[in-house]
């Protein structure tokens, strides 16, 4: 990581209330053409509530003055957006937010024309620069793997405290 950048621990968790939930995702950035992307939900069980629980690590410049949470579908042709939550950098970022705090926070989302659609609800941590993380590779092979003829994955541990996260590399 470039002293130019610092580093959020994201987990995209849910959306409530949105509008249209036919193969939706979550796409986050941070003013750059870096993104995180979370794989597609579809809502089936006549609630109006996705679920992700997705984690990511995302590298925020230090020009960028906001993160964008943007809920987009696959629809047709194309990818359709549904909601756009833009909430300003120093919300995460700064000397009023410690390092390694998880924060759970809820943000309104507005489509394209303003009008409110759903609630994007996530957790944010400022993460410690890479030298400070310990890292231990190990090699984690499930129960079903030997029968789909699968090779072990290898998983990387990441340690700042009594908690650790768990990021899966392929």
């Amino acid at each position: 990581m470039e002293a130019s950048t610092r580093t959020l621990e994201i987990t995209v968790i849910s959306v409530e209330n949105l509008r249209v939930t036919e193969d939706a995702y979550v796409v986050v950035r941070a003013e750059s053409l870096n993104c995180c992307t979370t794989k597609t939900v579809t809502k089936d069980d006549g609630t109006n509530f996705l679920s992700w629980n997705e984690n990511f690590l995302l590298d925020v410049p230090v020009h960028a003055r906001s993160i964008t949470f943007e809920v987009q579908c696959n629809r047709f042709k194309g990818s359709r957006p549904l909601g756009v939550a833009r909430i300003v950098a120093t919300d995460f970022i700064g000397a009023s937010v410690p390092e390694n705090q998880l924060r759970m926070l809820s943000y309104g989302l507005r489509d394209w024309e303003g009008k409110r659609n759903g609630i994007i609800h996530f957790a944010v941590k400022v993460a410690p620069p890479p030298e400070e993380r310990l890292k231990k590779t190990v090699a984690r092979k499930g129960c079903g793997d030997r029968f789909a003829g699968r090779t072990p994955s290898e998983v990387v541990l990441l340690s700042d405290g009594p908690s650790w996260t768990e990021i899966e590399i392929t």
